[in-house]
Order: structure tokens, then C-alpha cells, then sequence
């Protein structure tokens, strides 16, 4: 469920890039100092996005300073330091990280998962008690997330609902001091996010899932009965595109509401990263479209 909200590379002006790459450096460097040198190797864009989304729309200052690093110590970067929301980003990146540990090691027992769940242990424990609301409010989704899955859910609307109220929520946290105004727009935006990363990320392990026997919502309501794989997802790929630009156009709605500092960068994550996203994963069956794929991760990565 990690790594779908990217920004569009090409489109951001060089300033707003070195923006989200001092976010992104602000978020790493803050996991390593809390948590030790081994948390930032679990870094996601997805909690990069939400503390540059409410330090943006908080308004907070940020001090820069360009410093290396240990993937790169000859090269210094900006990097954000002093900046809450870039370390309560940096708690629900540790948080969300463990979970996800947890799910995998009781879901295929994979060693690896153990193992890093034990690694991870003293981080979720400093996160937990700094940001107890933001745990308090993971676990809750995650047992709505079971029951869901022990129930055999065969609605992706129904089954997205926790991922989407535990987005809405981290949003609301983030964001408790602003007004009403601003907390009903940020609250509908982090709902809408969450619905499209637990959707997108359910069409892109259709294959995993199938040849794991995990569950998958979208399997069990378009009665998957053995077909080809590339042919269910086309049979299905029209529905599950207008649901994802449907949730996208909503979370582009609230941002229009939104008065922020940043905003050209969050309007190019929004507006043009995850809808890249979204045509990448649908089309991810033709060849063509998977070497565009492929070839444009690869680019985000380097470049960050």
C-alpha cells in the first residue's frame, strides 16, 4: 500500500522540486534520529505527502539547510529540519511500516517480515507515545480492515472505508487547530485519498493475490472464476478507473478550497502524480504502457 503518491517530476518547476526533495530528506533524517539508521530504509511517499500537506496548509516555516547523507555523502542536499508535521510525518511513516510487518508475517509468514517487525519494535514504541492519537486511530482501521477480510467483504467500496476514515483521521489531527472550514475540506481530501490508494493498490495485486489465495475485495465482487489474469483486469478496468478519477476529482475539489503555502507542488501530486499513477497501474498489462511504467519509477527514484 506504499509508494503511489509521487509527484510529476517533469512538471515541477526546479524550485519546487528541491521543495519536495528537503521534505522528503526532512522526513528520512528525522526517522534516523528517532529511530535509529535502519527505519529510514522504510520510507514511503505516501507520509512525505501528508506532512508537506499539512505543514503546507498549516502554514509552518521551515528552516533548510543542506546537509549529505548516507546514500549520498558527497553530495549535500536541502533538507527540512525543525518542522513538526515533518516528524509527526516521519511517526506515522514508522507506525504505518510496522503494521504493515505485522499483516505480512500473519498473512504469508515470511521470515523477512518477522524479522524486520522485531527490527522495528523499539521505533513503533517511540512513535506509539509520541503520536498515541495517530496509533490509536491505525489500530482501530486495522481491526475494521480484519473483521472485513474474516467476513469475506465483496464491495471495494465497503472494504475501502477503513483505509479512507484512517487517512480522513491522521488529516484531522494534523490539522485540529485550524477552523471548521478547513477541517471539513481536509477531512473529505484524506477520505478521498484513502479510498483511492486501498482501490489502486487492490487492481495492482490482483495477480499476487490470485496466485497467494489472499483476499481482494474486487475478486470476490466481479466473481473471478479462473480466467486469465490480464483478461479479468481488463473486464474490470473501466469500473475501477471511473471510481479512482472519481475519488481523484473529489480530492482535487478540496484543494481548490484549500489556501496553503506549497500549493503548486501538492496541486502537481494530486493533480497529474496520482493521476499518472492511475493510468500506469490500469495499463500496467499492455507492454508498452509497463515500459513507461517502469521507466518513469525508475526516473522518480533516481531523482529524489
Amino acid at each position: 500500500m506504499f509508494g503511489y503518491i509521487m509527484p510529476d517530476k517533469p512538471e515541477l518547476k526546479m524550485k519546487e522540486f528541491e521543495l519536495f526533495r528537503a521534505y522528503y530528506c526532512g522526513v528520512c533524517k528525522s526517522m534516523g534520529r528517532s529511530f535509529g539508521p535502519i527505519a529510514r530504509f522504510a520510507l514511503n511517499y505516501e507520509a512525505v505527502f501528508l506532512g508537506l500537506l499539512l505543514a503546507a496548509v498549516n502554514k509552518e516555516s521551515s528552516t533548510m539547510n543542506k546537509e549529505a547523507c548516507i546514500a549520498n555523502p558527497f553530495k549535500k542536499k536541502w533538507v527540512v529540519r525543525d518542522n513538526k508535521y515533518v516528524d509527526f510525518a516521519a511517526d506515522i511513516n514508522v507506525l504505518l511500516t510496522y503494521y504493515k510487518l505485522i499483516d505480512n508475517w500473519q498473512d504469508e509468514k515470511h521470515l523477512a517480515s518477522y524479522g524486520a517487525k522485531l527490527l522495528f519494535g523499539t521505533g513503533y514504541s517511540k512513535a506509539s507515545k509520541r503520536s498515541e492519537n495517530t496509533d490509536s486511530i491505525i489500530k482501530a482501521a486495522l481491526a475494521k480492515q480484519s473483521k472485513l477480510e474474516q467476513e469475506k467483504c465483496s464491495s471495494i467500496d465497503k472494504a475501502a472505508e477503513p483505509t479512507a476514515e484512517m487517512i480522513r483521521d491522521i488529516l484531522l489531527v494534523g490539522c485540529r487547530d485550524a477552523n471548521q472550514e478547513v477541517q471539513k475540506a481536509m477531512g473529505w481530501l484524506g477520505y478521498n485519498i484513502g479510498k483511492w490508494i486501498y482501490t489502486i493498490d487492490a487492481y495492482d495485486d490482483i495477480e499476487k493475490d490470485i496466485k497467494s489465495g489472499s483476499y481482494n475485495p474486487l475478486l470476490l465482487q466481479y466473481g473471478y472464476n479462473q480466467q486469465p489474469t490480464a483478461e479479468f483486469k481488463n473486464e474490470i478496468k473501466q469500473d475501477i478507473e471511473r471510481d479512482l478519477i472519481f475519488t481523484l476529482s473529489q480530492a482535487a475539489g478540496c484543494i481548490e478550497l484549500l489556501d496553503m503555502n506549497h500549493k503548486g507542488i501538492i496541486e502537481n501530486i494530486v493533480y497529474m502524480g496520482m493521476n499518472n499513477k492511475t493510468n500506469n497501474i490500469l495499463c500496467g498489462d499492455c507492454k508498452q504502457c509497463s515500459s513507461q511504467k517502469s521507466k518513469g519509477a525508475y526516473e522518480n527514484e533516481k531523482s529524489i
